[in-house]
């Protein structure tokens, strides 16, 4: 992302987001909308502009580490190597915290996230609704990002193993001990960036 504005990056961000979490995102997106009865336009804009805001927002921190990153892999190749370990190991001690199984118990329970969502009152329910929803994604998630961010913000084929791995771990009926073996995953493969060479 060499080169990018801040706010140019944080378009492209914002865009790369949208695209690699529609598909995880559109069951509750889906059972939202059939709970929409008037109004439906605007009310569901309202839902996914406040889904859309909070990824933009986690691209600041972004900027800062792809920036951090892109200064240590060009003056020395083995700190960018170490770095992407650091990423790795921060990804997989991550899938294995409370807090990581907390936030995608919420996002694997979209029915119970209606429900919840069915007390929200006032003109600002749908906005609540979707911030609610996307501050458990990104609790789910943010780890997987900084893998992102390490092996290069514009890897396509990161971003296509990345998008897959959110979608198993929020829509497969095995998707909790799937995120376990991600842990391990990412934790040996993080060994091996820093032994290997």
């Amino acid at each position: 992302m060499v080169g990018l504005t801040p706010i140019a990056f944080l378009a492209i961000w914002t865009g790369m987001m949208a695209a690699m979490m529609a598909p995880s995102v559109a069951p509750v997106g889906a059972l939202y909308a059939r709970t929409v009865q008037t109004s439906r336009a605007p009310r569901l804009v309202a839902f996914g502009l406040s889904y859309l805001l909070v990824w933009a927002a986690a691209g600041i921190p972004a900027l800062l580490l792809a920036t951090v990153l892109d200064s240590l892999s060009m003056d020395n190749a083995r700190a960018g190597r170490l770095a992407l370990a650091g990423a790795l190991a921060v990804c997989g001690l991550y899938e294995l915290s409370p807090l990581k199984q907390a936030c995608l118990r919420h996002c694997r329970s979209p029915l119970g996230l209606l429900m919840h969502y069915g007390s929200y009152q006032g003109e600002l329910r749908d906005f609540r609704a979707g911030l609610h929803h996307a501050l458990y994604c990104l609790g789910c998630c943010w780890a997987l990002m900084v893998v992102l961010v390490a092996v290069g913000t514009m890897n396509v084929l990161a971003m296509a193993v990345l998008a897959l791995v959110i979608l198993l771990e929020k829509v497969w009926s095995h998707g909790v001990g799937f995120s376990r073996l991600v842990a391990v995953t990412a934790l040996v493969l993080a060994a091996a960036v820093t032994v290997l060479p």
